[in-house]
């Protein structure tokens, strides 16, 4: 009678059948080893430093990501032309023409005027000036506004004033401060008036340009502000206001005698001669050739602000296509990077690279990806396995890291990737017996099979 052999018997013959074939399951360990040069270190506060002594230059991205586009100045249109000499002639009766009544449109914020903004933010912007604190954290900044009529207000950006009245300005300040979830509280005055202008020229203490503030003054008020009359011939003169093309006079005796002739309300790009010649075409021609050259002056600074923002769309071109060229290379790997390994019990065995401009710790390289399989990984048995330069201790470092308390997870943020580590997870206990098992019991299956048959 034939005796068939048990499981039992089977699976103990195939185990001791394979073992002695040499079949068994092998997983990856790391074990300190004088012979094959391996030196184990645990990481902790005191070796943190020690680990990071290792001299590391991490590399830094080309100019071209560090470079701005913006830059450059303005061209200016030069210094005025000359005003022309106005000859003197023989006096003969001066007509009185005056300007008609004008009332003064509210003032309007022009390029380069200053304006000052009361908030309760102490930030302030490129182009801004701080000139004092007021009550509580409340600090008054000055913004000079730009050729394209703005200001850079900080924490809200660019807000459009040029054109505008205090109210209307106070009222688009407002809103972006809404916008942008800022406390609308703040308050817009005029600081400095430098876009309109009243010229004064001729035979007065103080020629050249008043600027005009909220209040447009009278012709008494002006001839004041430039010095006064410096007149030595008071019966030939006259004073001569040019306004839109039109060249208004009012002879110099009438001016003193008559009240409501001092009082003639100018307004914003009047030029006002006192004069004591009487060529009115020359006269003419000099306030013609101030228009002219003030609008040559505009015209000039708006060509060069438009070759400006051209040659810096040139440049932001050119460095958006060098930072493109250097995005494609490192893409296809011709760019040099500096690489750590991952490997074990990881999510991903894969290759982390190093940042640009600055270290990556332990923790980036783990958690970048996934981190580690902590169904399978080990927590106590984590390891950065770093080559030494055979200077001095063993050719190999194995830095080990057990963060079956998850507090030592900090050690990891500290601790510095180094070009070439090899970040090394080992298994669970549990996990090399279940594979091992997973890997044999098909072998003893097979083996049992064969025998019964």
């Amino acid at each position: 009678m034939r005796r068939v052999p048990t499981f039992r018997s089977i699976l103990l013959a195939s185990a001791m059948s394979l073992g002695g074939c040499g079949v068994s399951y092998v997983s990856p360990l790391v074990r300190e080893d004088p012979n094959d040069g391996v030196q184990v270190v645990e990481i902790t506060r005191d070796t943190l430093s020690v680990a990071n002594a290792a001299t590391y230059v991490p590399r830094a991205l080309p100019p071209a990501f560090t470079q701005a586009a913006g830059g450059g100045s303005l061209r200016g249109a030069g210094a005025l032309p000359a005003p022309p000499e106005v000859p003197e002639f023989a006096p003969v009766a001066l007509d009185l023409r005056p300007p008609p009544p004008a009332t003064p449109e509210p003032y309007r914020i022009g390029v380069s005027d200053v304006v000052q903004l009361a908030t309760r933010s102490a930030a302030t912007a490129p182009d801004a000036t701080v000139t004092g604190t007021v009550s509580g954290s409340e600090v008054r900044q000055t913004y000079t506004v730009r050729d394209d009529g703005t200001i850079a207000v900080p924490e809200v950006g660019t807000v459009q004033v040029g054109g505008l009245t205090i109210e209307e300005a106070e009222q688009r300040v407002f809103e972006r401060f809404l916008d942008s979830g800022i406390d609308p509280d703040f308050s817009l005055e005029i600081a400095g008036f430098n876009a309109r202008s009243i010229s004064v020229g001729g035979e007065v203490g103080q020629p050249g340009n008043l600027p005009v503030g909220l209040r447009v003054p009278r012709l008494d008020e002006v001839l004041a502000e430039a010095g006064g009359l410096a007149v030595d011939t008071p019966e030939f003169a006259s004073i001569r206001i040019y306004r839109d093309g039109t060249l208004y006079q009012i002879p110099l005796d009438d001016y003193t005698e008559r009240a409501e002739l001092r009082d003639v309300q100018l307004l914003p790009g009047d030029s006002v001669f006192v004069d004591t010649s009487y060529d009115l075409d020359r006269a003419l021609g000099y306030y013609s050739q101030q228009l002219n050259a003030a609008n040559l002056r505009r015209a000039e600074r708006t060509a060069a602000l438009e070759e400006l923002r051209a040659e810096i769309a040139i440049r932001r071109d050119a460095l958006a296509d060098e930072r493109a060229l250097f995005a494609a290379r490192a893409e296809l790997g011709a760019e040099p990077r500096d690489y750590v390994y991952l490997t074990g019990e990881v999510a991903r065995q894969r290759r982390f690279a190093l940042p640009y401009g600055q270290p990556a710790s332990l923790a980036d390289a783990l958690f970048e990806d996934g981190g580690f399989e902590t169904e399978t990984g080990n927590p106590s048995q984590i390891y950065v396995l770093r080559a030494n330069d055979g200077s001095t201790g063993e050719p190999v470092t194995a830095w080990h890291l057990d963060v079956r308390n998850a507090a030592n997870l900090t050690l990891a943020t500290r601790f510095e990737m180094r070009p070439d580590d090899i970040v090394f997870i080992e298994e669970q206990p549990i996990t090399r017996w279940n594979r091992a098992f997973q890997q044999f019991f098909p072998t003893v299956i097979n083996t049992a099979s064969s025998a019964v048959d």
